[in-house]
Parts: structure tokens; sequence; C-alpha cells
């Protein structure tokens, strides 16, 4: 039997110049309502001390691809951001734009599961009788 109500899983991935961007997606067929929380952008050990951009690259109203810077790291001045949970809905590609990293995202992804259909539709039903 599938869980109903919020779940919460950890989440991570890491930026680094072979790898300068990670895709959080969902699969397409999945009905509950899925968020990815972002707490912090730090780097981690092996990063220089330059300038590391990461950018949100999603879409907008117009279904338009747009990036975001959202991090500026530096090992010497600013080598962690808090990002206070930010929500962002799947799919979203996080892009290292400048440095080399290493930088690692963490956060939650949320899952709201919904209630099967065929169900609320027998207790609706049984409200009436």
């Amino acid at each position: 039997m599938e869980p109903h109500g919020p779940e919460s899983v950890l989440f991570g991935c890491e930026l680094t110049a072979c790898t300068k961007s990670y895709t959080f997606q969902v699969d397409k067929d999945d009905d509950s309502e899925h968020i990815l929380a972002l707490s912090l952008v730090c780097l981690t050990d092996g990063a220089k001390d330059e300038c590391n951009v990461v950018e949100v690259v999603g879409r907008n109203h117009e279904n338009e691809e747009i990036a975001v810077p959202v991090a500026n790291l530096k090992l010497s001045c600013q080598p962690l951001l808090s990002l206070d949970n930010f929500k962002l809905q799947p799919p979203v590609t996080f892009r290292l734009a400048a440095g080399s990293g290493p930088v690692h995202l963490a956060g939650w992804h949320q899952i709201m599961h919904r209630e099967d259909a065929s169900f609320e539709d027998e207790d609706d039903l049984s409200e009436d009788e």
C-alpha cells in the first residue's frame, strides 16, 4: 500500500569542473506534488579561492527558460550560504556558471502523496447516504 500524506527525503548534489550541472526531476506519471527545498550551498574540500557562481535554471510563467544566480561563493570571504529552504518545483537544473567548485547543494525533497481518487468518491457517496 502506498503511503499517503507528506514525506521528506534528504537531497544533495555536487557541482564540479567535470559535472557543471545537475537536473532534479520526477517521474511524469507520478501524481504526487513534489517540492525541492534548498537549505545550503557550500564549497567543499578541494575548492580554490575563486568565485563560484551557482544558478538555477527553470521556466517562467510563459514557459521560457530562465537562469537565476542564487549563490556566489569564494573560500576567502563566503564559503557557504544558507538558503532557508528556498522552494523550487521540478524539473529544475542547478548549474555552476563560474568557477570550478566543488560546490555542494543540500536540502529536502518534499513529497505530498494524493489520495486515491476512487477511494475519495466512495467516501463522498457514503456521506450522502
